[in-house]
């Protein structure tokens, strides 16, 4: 290789643009995986649900599954920016640092290789002279030899002559020696400078490109190896984002996500009772009975249809509606009472539309004996319909009222706590004045007690509903299982007159038996007389009465306490006016009267 100068400055060149596209490789493998990244995270946020109410969150197991897979792949997204930033700093950034190293040495070592091949050539050039210099001066010489040999041998030359003649041959002569000499000496240092230039100095720079080119070639090797390593570093993390998603699939639970279905729709409301048998052939049965010898006529027992509609109609409804007696009959057909072969009675209910009663569950107020001082007291907190869930089934309505009162039960335990946090501190400020002034946490006590007075009244309220919606679907689930075992009964055969019995000789043609009068729960419900004071108190602190069904008064001021506190600190006061209202309890003082019932 000590003549291939030019070769060998082509293949590190070579080398080196083989580098630079390795490099530019990897950039474009870099830009692949960080646009990949992006996608994935642009198709993960636009199929990931928006922060939505606490109500609206996704509450199926296959829903949830699905975000949890959509959280993964997140992750694994973020993986693929890792190993692009990865190959960016291990792999990408030290082949274009190596190469413009690379670069920078390769030029110093051509550079050295044709100094070297220049000063060679120069003491070639110096020989060269030399010896062309001592070629001439030997023509010369023997030119002037030939001259003064001929002078000689002529006769007729003169003796001066002869002896210039002699005398340029000697200068000549001279002049050839010293050039010999001369060309002697550059001859020998080109030949020493030429064995320098091919067995030490070429050598010592091939040597150089050549580790240069295996330095190359042990980092194309390492940047290899470290793009691979990139990739295998994030699989560990990877395989968990794929286990992570085989999880997710495996807590699908469909049976969970029909529960969750039943319990979302479940309404509460009584599916329509059966449609009873309506015979039109009374009349005939009738006209052959007063015929008959052997059938004695019963006036007692001769059923009115017109008076048996209306009594029924006052009595039972589907639904537990009941409306007032002097309404209006609602439906044309007749709701019959008849009685089995024991002697109980039992209702059949007449054929109603299911739209008509649904539209009465939605406009009618049931009334729930049950519940006499809520309708005096706690009504009169009731605010629009979507705030106690009116618009909702009784189902749901329950439900949402409940995670109501349970948010509400969590806000006010904070502003107890919050509330007893005070207190200490200001018990500590009076025990010692240099650490505050207790006089500036009393806005901030008040504040909160404030506000735990109407958190007790919203509490008090919702429950208030709460009740009314549970007492409702108890007095449906009651007439559900009453109405079943009636249905269970009244498997017999049915009478003309509408008894049902398993023997024909037995049928009783009566009027309806009643149980109850019409305004039996009428009389429960519209008691609206007013409740007897119990005691008085006197006004501690100022109250505004801003909330509904709270009573405002001032500081001092005498009431009539008709109510006593059940433990929600709120106690029911009325002015001599005769208003009345609900006003805290801490900011009384209470004297109770032991003989004052009736007063």
């Amino acid at each position: 290789l000590k003549d291939q100068f030019d070769n060998l400055d082509k293949h590190t060149q070579w080398g080196i643009d083989f580098l630079e596209k390795y490099a530019k490789f990897v950039k474009e493998r870099i830009e692949i995986e960080q646009n990949y990244a992006k996608q994935l995270r642009n198709l993960v946020k636009k199929y990931c649900p928006k922060r939505s109410p606490k109500d609206e969150e996704p509450r199926f197991t296959s829903c949830i599954a699905f975000f949890n897979i959509l959280n993964e792949l997140n992750d694994y997204a973020g993986q693929r920016e890792v190993v692009a930033e990865e190959m960016g700093h291990r792999v990408y950034g030290e082949l274009m640092r190596y190469s413009h190293d690379l670069k920078t040495e390769r030029k110093m070592h051509l550079q050295e290789g044709r100094k070297a091949q220049q000063y060679l050539d120069m003491c070639w050039k110096q020989m060269d002279n030399s010896k062309k210099k001592f070629e001439r001066e030997c023509r010369e010489a023997e030119k002037a030899q030939q001259s003064y040999e001929r002078l000689d041998n002529d006769t007729n030359a003169t003796k001066a002559d002869v002896e210039k003649a002699k005398q340029q041959l000697n200068l000549r002569t001279h002049m050839a020696d010293e050039n010999k000499n001369e060309y002697a000496a550059q001859l020998q240092n080109f030949n020493g400078e030429q064995h320098k230039h091919y067995y030490i100095v070429i050598p010592q720079i091939y040597k150089q490109l050549q580790e240069m080119d295996e330095r190359r070639t042990i980092k194309l090797s390492e940047c290899y190896k470290g793009f691979a390593d990139s990739e295998r570093k994030v699989i560990p993390i990877i395989s968990k984002c794929l286990e992570g998603m085989i999880l997710a699939a495996k807590s699908v639970d469909e049976h969970r996500d029909s529960q969750l279905v039943i319990d979302c729709f479940k309404s509460g409301f009584e599916p329509p009772g059966d449609f009873p048998f309506e015979d039109y052939s009374q009349n005939i049965y009738r006209t052959i009975s007063d015929g008959t010898i052997s059938t004695p006529k019963q006036e007692g027992m001769r059923i009115d249809s017109k008076t048996t509609v209306g009594k029924a109609k006052g009595k039972l409804w589907l639904f537990g509606k009941k409306p007032k007696p002097q309404s209006p009959p609602l439906t044309p057909t007749s709701l019959y009472t008849s009685s089995t072969p024991n002697g109980s009675q039992y209702p059949i209910f007449s054929i109603e539309p299911v739209h008509y009663c649904m539209s009465d569950i939605k406009t009618g107020k049931p009334r729930i004996p049950s519940f006499r001082s809520l309708k005096r007291g706690y009504f009169s907190l009731q605010g629009p319909a979507l705030e106690d869930f009116s618009h909702l089934p009784p189902e749901q309505r329950r439900k949402k009222l409940q995670q109501r009162i349970d948010e509400l039960n969590r806000e006010l335990q904070k502003e107890t706590d919050q509330k007893d946090a005070l207190i200490k501190m200001k018990d500590v400020y009076e025990k010692n004045p240099q650490m505050g002034d207790p006089g500036s946490l009393q806005p901030k006590l008040t504040e909160t007690m404030s506000n735990m007075d109407r958190l007790r009244m919203e509490i008090h309220k919702n429950e208030a509903w709460l009740s009314e919606v549970e007492g409702k679907v108890a007095a449906r689930s009651d007439r559900r299982h009453s109405s079943d075992i009636n249905h269970l009964v009244t498997q017999g055969r049915e009478s003309p007159e509408g008894s049902y019995t398993d023997d024909a000789n037995q049928e009783v043609r009566g009027p309806p038996q009643q149980h109850a009068h019409p305004n039996e729960f009428d009389d429960e419900f519209e008691d609206d007389d007013p409740l007897p004071a119990i005691g008085h108190c006197k006004a501690i602190y100022p109250f505004d009465g801003h909330n509904e069904g709270t009573l405002a008064m001032k500081e001092g001021e005498i009431l009539y306490i008709i109510e006593e506190d059940k433990g929600d600190g709120w106690t029911r006061a009325r002015r001599h006016n005769g208003e009345e209202g609900y006003v805290p309890t801490s900011y009384i003082d209470v004297t109770l009267e032991k003989n004052s019932k009736g007063a």
